[in-house]
């Protein structure tokens, strides 16, 4: 029903830079919010950032200062800009969305993307 693919992982030396990028497709009738997980290897999945249809947005404090989200309703698009990055910051990074379809009456679905690998090399 909601695919979400992301792009833009890789290798990165501390102190580097990235930008992710996810975009939704499918029978998506609309999205309340869009944002970005993180899961490191023995770690729980986290709220990396988020972004509402409106605008709104909402960062983890370790990333405060250092990654931007933004989005583009037009394109069902999510990206993350990610400066200054650190060795913490190496994991799967995962898109979310929540979202309605035309074939479905269940209201808000959260869909989630396969990820893309983040490393920071120190």
């Amino acid at each position: 029903q909601v695919q979400l693919v992301e792009s833009g992982g890789g290798l990165v030396q501390a102190g580097g830079s990235l930008r992710l990028s996810c975009a939704a497709s499918g029978s998506i009738r609309s999205i309340a919010a869009m944002g970005w997980y993180r899961q490191a290897p023995g770690k729980e999945r986290e709220l990396v950032a988020s972004i509402a249809s409106g605008g709104t947005t909402n960062y983890a404090d370790s990333v405060k200062g250092r990654f931007t989200i933004s989005g583009d309703n037009a394109k069902k698009a999510v990206y993350l800009q990610m400066n200054s990055l650190e060795s913490e910051d190496t994991a799967v990074y995962y898109c979310n969305a929540r979202a309605t379809t035309y074939f479905s009456s269940s209201g808000y679905t959260t869909y989630w993307g396969r990820g893309t690998q983040v490393t920071v090399s120190s």
